[in-house]
């Protein structure tokens, strides 16, 4: 039985990380895909596990020879999405998350349309404030720019399959595994995973 690729897009400040990490402890079934990225390591980072790092010349010729599902320049520095990963891992039966943003998931969209969207939603702009506040890490400045950018994000949710809104975080973890379950009793995957005894109940 082969998986299925899941977007999973958010504004910041939502929870997506957190959900996802807390996801992929409760279901062996589902990774997240490790992207590539241009950048710096930083401290504590490890190469295949954080991110695949690479050269810039690397990137764009992975770019031009079509290996990404999507990829995007970020403040200088690239990041995307290998689409022979994700495939492999998606024939070994995994659900595959990726964790990208709008943009990002319009691209995976033209590629693989079959992919199944989320999209991760605050109860409220006040919400949002204060939990980008109660980082702690950033000025009123970054975090005014960040909830500007938030509302541009949240304008694309109509595009996506699925919404999951963060009231309370046991509650939103349990909607967004049960769509992960219910994708998994599709007659299709359900006709793969029991042929044989399909096959039995009809006599075949």
């Amino acid at each position: 039985m082969s998986g299925t690729l899941y977007i999973v897009s958010a504004p910041s400040g939502a929870g997506k990380t957190s959900l996802v990490s807390k996801l992929i402890e409760q279901d062996s079934h589902i990774i997240v895909s490790i992207s590539t990225t241009t950048r710096e390591k930083r401290q504590g980072e490890h190469d295949g596990v954080n991110y695949h790092f690479s050269s810039i010349e690397e990137f764009k010729q992975k770019i031009e020879h079509g290996d990404f599902l999507e990829y995007a320049e970020v403040f200088g520095n690239y990041y995307g999405t290998s689409k022979s990963a994700v495939e492999s891992e998606l024939k070994a039966g995994k659900d595959v998350i990726l964790e990208i943003d709008w943009q990002g998931a319009q691209q995976v969209r033209k590629l693989m349309p079959e992919a199944t969207s989320i999209f991760i939603l605050p109860p409220s702009l006040e919400e949002l404030n204060r939990r980008l506040n109660n980082r702690g890490t950033d000025s009123e400045e970054i975090i005014a720019g960040r909830m500007n950018e938030a509302v541009s994000e949240m304008s694309h949710y109509h595009e996506y399959d699925y919404i999951v809104i963060n009231y309370h975080f046991e509650k939103a973890l349990e909607e967004l595994h049960s769509i992960f379950k219910a994708g998994r009793l599709r007659q299709n995957a359900q006709a793969q995973t029991h042929k044989n005894l399909i096959s039995g109940l009809l006599g075949e």
